[in-house]
């Protein structure tokens, strides 16, 4: 690994730890003895994402990435919590193993786990995947969420 700071060759490893699908490296350089993390991951059937128009494009972690970061933007959630979602999508769907998978599932993945984080995060990312072009598209989800949220599944 070559050291970002002063691009020397050499380092040592100083601990490891699994995250998800993909080991967490803290290096500590030989010759300048700067510290950097490093992430590994498994490299396997690349997937390919069936758009709404029915493009086909390689999956991308940095666009999943995106997408739950703007959802998330101004909210209680961690940098660290959105790197798991963006985890947990990615290995449901590598799980489902058939290489192609569609916006609609991709969509349906981050939304639940988005539901279990941030009630804000999930309706603010819900109203782009959907496309919600009136306020009552809004109203809707929200009671759905709230009903959900309730006990006795009434509303309150």
């Amino acid at each position: 690994m070559i050291c970002p700071y002063c691009k020397f060759g050499e380092d040592k490893v100083v601990d490891s730890r699994v995250s998800g699908s993909s080991i967490r490296r803290r290096r500590e350089c030989l010759s300048c003895n700067r510290r950097f993390t490093t992430y590994e991951y498994i490299e396997a059937v690349p997937l390919t994402v069936i758009k709404r128009d029915n493009r086909r494009e390689p999956f991308q972690r940095e666009k999943l990435l995106a997408g739950v970061t703007m959802a998330c933007k101004k909210r209680p959630v961690s940098r660290s919590t959105i790197e798991e979602i963006a985890t947990n999508v990615e290995n449901n769907l590598i799980a489902a193993e058939s290489g192609e998978v569609s916006y609609a599932q991709i969509g349906n993945f981050v939304m639940a786990e988005l539901q279990k984080v941030d009630p804000v995060a999930y309706v603010r990312f819900a109203s782009v995947y959907r496309e919600f072009k009136e306020v009552g598209d809004f109203v809707e989800q929200v009671l759905s969420l709230k009903l959900a949220d309730s006990p006795d599944g009434k509303q309150s």
